[in-house]
């Protein structure tokens, strides 16, 4: 594991921001935002925080559970038809941004990644990989990844021909053979070119003004 519980002042106190979705197929780009004290949260939390892709289900379940007792949390998500009409980076970004403000701490705030959200006020940095390196990315990146793992298990019950409850909506062979044979959903991001090649219109999508000021939250 990237974090050593027996020096837990090396960490600093933090705002640790991360997205999951953004390569998905379909479906929501989902945003956590996670802020703790390295040196008070238990160091069992500390020691097992991984990024979560290379968690596994239970393993991420449960320590999303932790995350949640003893951590402050915000989630923001953009929808597909956002992802569509403003493109991947600005949904990530937008709901990056919506996601650190809801929490209302202010703190030097971390972003898994190469980018820092326009329109914020405190102190930002982006960090590559941060998700091994800074303990609230990996917590953010555990968060959004629950999250968004059961909304797709949940559109998987309607749709239930392309996995998604395995896939999460990412271009696995099973879900790209899928749209070939079935066709797209409303939850397809028709911007995207698997999509997009599948799809018997195959126009790009006309712009959409989409209001996106108030952001999704999850109990």
């Amino acid at each position: 594991m990237p974090f050593i519980a027996r020096d837990r002042s090396k960490y600093p106190v933090v705002i640790g921001c991360d997205e999951v979705g953004r390569g998905a197929l379909c479906g929501p780009v989902v945003v956590a935002a996670v802020w703790f004290d390295p040196q008070v949260v238990p160091r069992k939390l500390l020691r097992e925080l991984d990024d979560s892709k290379n968690l596994s289900v239970g393993k991420r379940i449960e320590l999303a559970g932790w995350i949640r007792e003893h951590c402050n949390i915000a989630v923001a998500a953009n929808s597909v038809s956002v992802i569509d009409a403003r493109n991947i980076r600005n949904a990530t970004l937008d709901a990056m941004r919506r996601a650190v403000l809801r929490l209302q701490i202010d703190s030097p705030v971390m972003f898994d990644g190469v980018d820092v959200p326009p329109g914020m006020t405190s102190e930002c940095t982006a960090v590559i990989k941060g998700d091994s390196k800074v303990p609230q990315i990996a917590a953010a990146s555990i968060v959004a990844k629950t999250v968004r793992d059961g909304l797709m298990a949940r559109l998987a019950t309607k749709y239930p021909a392309y996995a998604w409850e395995r896939n999460s909506g990412y271009g696995t062979k099973h879900h790209l053979g899928a749209i070939k044979d079935h066709g797209t959903t409303p939850h397809h991001r028709r911007s995207y070119a698997p999509v997009a090649q599948y799809s018997l219109d195959l126009r790009a999508p006309r712009p959409i003004l989409v209001d996106v000021a108030e952001p999704l939250s999850y109990a």
